[in-house]
């Protein structure tokens, strides 16, 4: 059943603007570095992809291999895209939206990455994946990150205020501070710990 939840929407629009950004990539793109440290393009990519089947998989409540693994980034970092990757991208990140617009995909108990999460929870997870990895690949190939104001507000919120650092340590870096009336996407940046002045620093986990 489809869902009026704004923020099954919101899954659906950083879907979208992840899929039209990756589209546009070309493969001697592919070894850029991204925000994320150790990670160039293409591992972030690996790594987009991964994260767009488990959370799929997680709506659905579809519980094994997929839910049940960590993430490594250093799997990441040492897989090679295979030469189809973009209908892969397109095909898992359409499925990650999809099974979200679902009401069932946000009732109950649910698991990705090993860890179990209310539904509701994990949805919101899967949503900052998608809006912060696009960001970092936005700031990799250097094109606009146009995901609306009301989709990074929801982010934002989520994640604010900031858990210690030590309990961050894994998903984020330090807290980059940022001025209260600097861009939205910007303060989210920098909640986050990506500096919004990157490519000049590199600080992001």
């Amino acid at each position: 059943m489809s869902t009026d939840n704004p923020r099954a929407r919101s899954i659906s629009a950083a879907a979208d603007h992840m899929l039209a950004m990756t589209a546009a990539i070309a493969d001697a793109e592919l070894a850029r570095p991204t925000p994320c440290r150790d990670l160039d393009l293409a591992a972030l990519l690996t790594h987009v992809d991964g994260l767009s089947q488990a959370f799929s998989a997680a709506a659905r409540k579809d519980f094994g291999p997929l839910t049940s693994t960590p993430p490594d980034p250093a799997q990441d970092q040492q897989s090679v895209l295979p030469p189809e990757w973009r209908d892969d991208m397109r095909r898992h990140v359409d499925d990650l939206a999809t099974s979200w617009d679902d009401d069932a995909a946000w009732e109950g108990v649910t698991q990705a990455g090993g860890v179990e999460l209310p539904a509701e929870i994990m949805g919101m997870v899967a949503l900052s994946e998608l809006v912060l990895h696009g960001w970092d690949v936005a700031r990799a190939t250097g094109v606009s990150f146009e995901v609306p104001d009301e989709v990074l507000q929801i982010v934002f919120d989520f994640h604010f205020p900031p858990q210690p650092q030590d309990e961050r340590d894994g998903m984020f870096g330090p807290v980059v501070e940022v001025p209260d009336d600097a861009p939205l996407v910007d303060r989210l940046a920098g909640l986050t710990g990506r500096d919004p002045r990157w490519p000049r620093t590199n600080t992001q986990n």
